[in-house]
């Protein structure tokens, strides 16, 4: 029977500096020489996401933006997603700006092209944001920042401290408590700070292996799926076999398939060498 795996990337797949070890490069593509399918749905874009993991020859549809978009990294055309209306991301960028929070638009543009818009960046949080992207071709300033008609909003971020995020959160979700999805969690790269990100309502892991699965013409069921924290817990109540990195969210830890070592002990590439055919 062909194996199934779609792996989280930032602090499951890559170690804790965001890297592939050696190890873990060879046995993904011992994997996918042998027709096992691999893949990764993560919260990155497909530039970020590359920029990281492009050592390895991946073949099989990708999961970006925590769900919105269905990427084919060989033809690197948009298979799928979900993108938020437009006057309810204008509306939420114009709740943010009543209390002088400003997010980064992530979306794509009428080539299918992705563009992360933004007002001139002044706050800690968004500068270490952008300057660790050095050279990044998606990013451009806007003078007042909205989505433009023929663009789809995939993400709208905010980045910031916590005592200031948690009220635009309840603000946003009291004005659309059906149209959008949350998610909310601690930056693992930008010290007290949190990401604070506004989608479709289907824009999430959950669905996105939802249509993943059907595009490999296999069942969610036949899927295992590796995570460690809260954008994973879609992938764990939808897959077969869901595998809990032992750094994982406690609310992952509860109910996982498995538990498996550390991002940092390439526990995810062991599990999946292990289970070569």
């Amino acid at each position: 029977m062909r194996k199934y795996f779609l792996t989280d990337l930032d602090g499951t797949l890559l170690r804790s500096d965001a890297s592939l070890s050696m190890y873990t490069i060879e046995v993904l593509c011992e994997a996918l020489n042998n027709n096992v399918v691999v893949s990764y749905a993560t919260a990155r874009s497909y530039i970020s996401s590359h920029n990281i993991v492009s050592v390895v020859p991946w073949r099989y549809p990708i999961v970006l933006y925590n769900g919105a978009v269905i990427f084919d990294p060989i033809t690197k055309n948009v298979m799928g997603g979900y993108w938020l209306d437009r006057d309810i991301a204008n509306e939420i960028i114009g709740l943010g700006r009543e209390i002088n929070l400003l997010p980064f638009l992530f979306a794509l543009d009428e080539e299918d092209k992705e563009r992360v818009l933004h007002e001139k960046l002044i706050r800690a949080g968004d500068l270490q944001f952008y300057e660790s992207r050095p050279n990044d071709p998606r990013f451009l300033e806007s003078i007042s920042l909205e989505c433009p008609e023929s663009f789809r909003t995939l993400i709208i971020t905010y980045i910031g401290l916590l005592e200031e995020l948690e009220p635009l959160k309840a603000n946003v979700e009291r004005r659309f408590p059906a149209e959008i999805h949350t998610h909310f969690m601690k930056d693992p790269y930008i010290e007290n700070h949190y990401f604070l990100e506004f989608s479709h309502k289907n824009a999430n892991k959950k669905e996105g292996l939802r249509i993943w699965s059907q595009l490999m013409n296999c069942a969610p069921e036949e899927v295992t799926v590796f995570g460690d924290n809260l954008n994973d817990l879609g992938m764990f109540e939808l897959a077969g076999t869901s595998i809990a990195v032992a750094n994982a969210h406690p609310k992952l830890l509860d109910m996982t398939s498995s538990r498996i070592g550390s991002n940092d002990e390439d526990a995810v590439a062991d599990y999946i060498n292990r289970n070569l055919p």
